[in-house]
């Protein structure tokens, strides 16, 4: 390429719009985004989280801090013999890594799609138990420093949960999780497969369609490709 064909990918761009105003035009994120955590509750309002302190215990950053505490026996937090007392995430320190979502023994930690922090006080930051169990309608929190857009709430973790329990490829599609306050019990991701060929069929339809071997991965002989 010559020295002047760089002017000329230049002077093409005149006229275009490539930016995104921010926060009005804000891109749809992609379904396996890791953000804003939540602890979750079970259909009859119990929370899930027992205070096993798994997650903190393999948090890369050190940014959970978590004590548990024995149910009272009268009016129980959780299901288990104990709850998280106390659970703490300081987002000035997590690398959202997902790795306590994969350590939790209950689904009770999850990540949301919610990536919009804009703090002013280091203290709004730390978040508690408070902002982090959500609502009676199973709906996360919403916190005066977060802007939440529609959605972000929906398909926590969804690839944790895609393998969830071991991690191992052999239980994609299958659900072998709890239902949750609000949601219900979450849909599994489908398996590579599948998935691969309906991803070809909506590329192949922006083309001019695909016929049914096609989608299906198949060709003339029957056989796959």
């Amino acid at each position: 390429m010559g020295y002047l064909d760089g002017f000329v990918i230049t002077f093409n761009q005149i006229g275009k719009v490539i930016t995104t105003q921010y926060p009005e035009e804000k891109r749809p994120k992609p379904e396996r985004l890791h953000g804003r955590h939540v602890l979750n509750r079970y259909e009859d309002g119990m929370e899930k989280c027992i205070g096993c302190e798994l997650c903190a215990g393999v948090c890369p950053a050190r940014c959970i801090y978590v004590r548990g505490k024995d149910n009272p026996p009268d009016a129980p937090v959780s299901p288990g013999e104990r709850y998280g007392y106390v659970y703490e995430i300081n987002y000035l320190r997590c690398i959202h890594c997902d790795l306590c979502v994969e350590a939790c023994p209950t689904e009770a930690i999850t990540e949301t799609k919610q990536f919009a922090f804009s703090f002013t006080d280091r203290e709004d930051a730390i978040y508690t138990r408070t902002e982090l169990v959500v609502d009676d309608d199973g709906r996360p929190r919403p916190q005066p420093w977060e802007d939440w857009s529609e959605g972000e709430d929906e398909h926590t973790s969804a690839w944790m949960r895609a393998t969830s329990p071991s991690g191992s490829a052999v239980h994609v599609g299958e659900i072998a999780w709890a239902g949750e306050l609000g949601y219900g019990v979450r849909d599994a991701e489908p398996p590579q497969e599948i998935a691969d060929a309906s991803a070809a069929g909506e590329v192949a339809d922006g083309v001019g369609g695909a016929s049914d071997d096609d989608e299906h991965g198949e060709d003339d002989d029957g056989g796959h490709h």
